[in-house]
């Protein structure tokens, strides 16, 4: 349970720290240097200026637009980790059923069904760490975005809708919409019914909700428009409601267990 929570936010975490280790304090040029600058800041600030200037100066929609465009550059990953989820889901059965014969809380049966597992996500061709891969991918283009958004004056105080692109929501608006796309799109994804990810599913909105407070809007912009994307690449691909899928796979096959449980006892009866 630790460990994947721990997971998460080591990764949130590391964003956080990371953009504390350059110096965003110094405007991005044409004329910045280092491989961080001149091959991700840059490039990404002289977008969202050209993606403006065509939309009349209005650059919280070049943010919207850029952001989708970024989603669709990386969308064959996002599919990679959908269909991946998908997988997890199909063989949710088969789960419970080497969970429920590997019960026992010593280390050499939970060594035995950790081999099983991987036996049989081998056997599917299902690789339980695939949706790991996105995430990973996502968060150097976070950061760089994090930074063109910062170092760019053109965008600091530019207004958009009820805020200001370079300061936090007032209001406080976007920060809790931040939240809750990050929950239905984990609900949604969600394709284990067990306490440790039940605990993620409500505590990575709780940690986007909380850092949204205080990162520029622009960004929570960015994070809000990326889960929208998400939900309806989600809805497009395995259908509205994987995660109930799931849930109801195991309820499934808890409800067979249990009726060859009573079946085997009656049998004793007789």
């Amino acid at each position: 349970m630790l460990k994947k929570f721990g997971f998460a936010a080591m990764m949130i975490g590391l964003l956080v720290l990371m953009t504390g280790c350059f110096n965003i304090e110094e405007p991005i040029t044409k004329d910045s240097t280092g491989f961080w600058d001149s091959y991700l800041v840059y490039p990404l600030s002289w977008f969202i200026i050209y993606v403006a200037n065509l939309f009349n100066g209005s650059y919280g929609l070049s943010i919207i637009i850029v952001t989708i465009l970024l989603r669709i550059l990386i969308l064959p990953l996002m599919i990679k980790q959908t269909k991946s989820a998908k997988a997890m889901q199909a063989i949710q059965p088969e789960m419970q059923k080497l969970r429920e014969k590997y019960s026992a809380k010593d280390q050499k049966t939970q060594q035995k069904l950790q081999q099983e597992m991987m036996a049989m996500f081998q056997e599917h061709g299902v690789n339980p760490l695939a949706g790991c891969l996105p995430l990973f991918i996502q968060m150097p283009i976070l950061l760089a975005f994090y930074h063109a958004i910062m170092r760019t004056g053109e965008i600091g105080n530019q207004p958009f809708l009820w805020f200001e692109l370079g300061t936090p929501d007032p209001f406080f608006i976007l920060p809790v919409v931040a939240g809750i796309t990050t929950f239905i799109q984990q609900k949604m994804m969600m394709v284990q019914d067990n306490p440790q990810m039940r605990i993620l599913l409500y505590m990575m909105p709780i940690m986007i909700f909380v850092f949204a407070l205080f990162f520029p809007a622009a960004l929570t912009l960015y994070w809000v428009v990326g889960n929208i994307f998400m939900i309806a690449q989600t809805y497009f691909i395995t259908g509205p409601k994987v995660g109930n899928k799931a849930e109801a796979a195991t309820a499934t096959a808890n409800a067979g267990s249990k009726k060859s449980t009573k079946g085997k006892s009656g049998g004793k009866k007789k």
